[in-house]
């Protein structure tokens, strides 16, 4: 009795990770999403449009990315979902997306050829 008892109580366990959803996309495929998406919504944001004007722009663009990263919009979903329920990826995630956009802005705020801050005369700074 006590061996049945035993083993019914073995197979109840949870396993200790959960096996992640097939296809997943990858962290560093999602990132670039994330990034893409972020600088769209901020871009949306400046037109200045009205709000249900706004959302249905976004949503357009939004559908665009994954559109040209051939990602389903199901597939984003059940990825997001996947990292943000195991917060270091998630973290190591957003770092990825922090990063590609302070890139990007110190790109614009240097283009290649212009003359750097500590090159431009005192009355230009």
């Amino acid at each position: 009795m006590l061996l049945l008892l035993t083993l019914l109580l073995a197979q109840c366990q949870r396993p200790e990770e959960a096996q992640p959803p097939q296809p997943l996309l990858p962290k560093e495929k999602l990132a670039g999403l994330l990034a893409e998406m972020h600088l769209t919504e901020s871009r949306v944001e400046a037109t200045a449009l009205p709000p249900d004007s706004a959302r249905a722009l976004y949503i357009q663009l939004h559908k665009n990315i994954l559109w040209r990263h051939d990602v389903t919009d199901s597939l984003f979903v059940r990825s997001y979902r996947y990292y943000s329920i195991h917060d270091k990826d998630l973290d190591e995630i957003y770092a990825a997306v922090i990063d590609s956009l302070a890139i990007r802005q110190q790109r614009l705020s240097n283009p290649p050829g212009a003359p750097k801050k500590e090159e431009l005369p005192n009355w230009e700074k």
